[in-house]
């Protein structure tokens, strides 16, 4: 098979969540573990640290593998979902996974594959995991998928595991309370091995803290071990990231009590230096000025929260927003925080889960935020480009597939 022909058989043939939601979310880990079995357990061949968190999960992880790489560590990164092209999830010092890996590993495990029927995701993982063993990565960031327990990145025994945040999204999966949710990405805590927790909760910090006391790892939270004056400095623009950074550094000094000799100010310049050393995309990205345009992953409510504060700051004539989103999310609580006095562009991602973008125009309309559709997120935002005056702001976001295919059109 040729690297398309790979990536077609991948993502026709395997459940992919990012397409059929739900029903590709499997309940157990006993596919991952099967297909580790079939590769001879890569999980258990090089160290690692396991990141999960409702948002900034993906930032921290590209923090730390910045970090491991400025200290000069050989470091794995696998991420998810893809922006642009499917070789962003498994990375090397930045690096992305050959095509050519991509397509031996599919016809070395065809034969497991049809045995075991795993879910897009499941094989990714497998195939991080393989990669990063077969190159003998010094130690690998692991950002989990979906909540944490069943994840089918469960099965590392990190170094250190973390959980940045934790808000209302997937609740048809994970649980619709807080504490429901954070008893789920709880468990990725394991038996002895340093947990931290980026943010402090009412409703949650009791879930952690149980976990934690009852295998005997040590929890640490990163507000209590780094005040907001003590935060460093990021090439990544989002206010947001401030948090992520404290995470980030609270994850560094769990990790070098173990003795991983980290030197500190090799640490700040990998935290500056995030884009640069990891290629990451989509967190408060620039792409032009005059008009200037934004991207930004942040999809579910607290994410736009976020996002409309930095908004705010910006300086402008007239904000313009290239909006669209998948279903399963509380459309309504997502919409609640936009501007009402912007211009508006609802989309629809290419995706099969995508929202049509009509019906959430209609409930856009509800509550104000009245806008015209576009079949695709490239004909809104050519839209949003027309209309605009070289002192306007243009956003694009409302889920990570909306960015996806924006940078993805902007290479054509």
């Amino acid at each position: 098979m040729t690297y398309a022909q790979t990536l077609e058989y991948l993502f026709a043939q395997l459940p992919m969540y990012q397409r059929v939601g739900a029903a590709a979310y499997k309940k157990d880990l006993t596919n991952t573990l099967a297909l580790c079995e079939a590769l001879d357990n890569p999980q258990n061949k090089f160290k690692s640290v396991h990141v999960a968190g409702t948002n900034g999960k993906g930032s921290v992880s590209h923090m730390l593998a910045s970090v491991f790489q400025q200290n000069g560590f050989k470091t794995g990164l696998y991420t998810s979902p893809h922006l642009v092209d499917f070789r962003e999830r498994i990375r090397i010092n930045g690096e992305c996974v050959s095509e050519d890996f991509v397509i031996d590993f599919v016809n070395k495990i065809k034969e497991p594959l049809e045995k075991i029927k795993p879910s897009f995701f499941e094989i990714t993982v497998a195939m991080a995991f393989h990669y990063f063993a077969q190159q003998q990565v010094d130690i690998a960031i692991i950002e989990t998928g979906l909540g944490g327990r069943l994840d089918s990145t469960n099965v590392v025994t990190p170094e250190v595991s973390i959980i940045t945040n934790i808000g209302l999204d997937h609740t048809d999966m994970l649980g619709d309370t807080l504490p429901l949710i954070a008893a789920e990405k709880a468990g990725i805590i394991k038996a002895g091995i340093p947990v931290v927790i980026g943010e402090r909760d009412a409703d949650t910090d009791e879930v952690f803290t149980s976990k934690a006391q009852s295998l005997n790892a040590e929890i640490t939270f990163a507000e209590d071990m780094v005040k907001p004056n003590k935060i460093w400095q990021t090439d990544l623009l989002g206010y947001y990231q401030v948090q992520n950074v404290r995470t980030a550094m609270a994850g560094l000094v769990a990790l070098n009590n173990l003795g991983w000799g980290l030197d500190i100010q090799k640490c700040r310049k990998g935290i500056r230096s995030v884009v640069k050393n990891t290629g990451i995309q989509g967190r408060w990205q620039i792409i032009q000025d005059n008009p200037k345009v934004i991207c930004d992953t942040g999809h579910n409510t607290e994410g736009i929260e976020e996002i409309v504060m930095q908004l705010e700051q910006e300086n402008f004539n007239q904000l313009h927003i290239v909006f669209g989103q998948v279903q399963g999310k509380d459309t309504a609580k997502v919409l609640q925080p936009l501007p009402k006095d912007a211009t508006y562009y609802y989309c629809k991602p290419s995706i099969v889960r995508a929202l049509d973008a009509s019906e959430l125009a209609t409930n856009a309309a509800q509550q104000n935020l009245n806008g015209t559709v576009y079949e695709t997120v490239m004909s809104g935002y050519t839209a949003a480009l027309m209309a605009a005056s070289p002192d306007d702001v243009i956003f694009v976001g409302g889920s990570t597939f909306v960015v996806a295919d924006f940078l993805e059109g902007l290479k054509v």
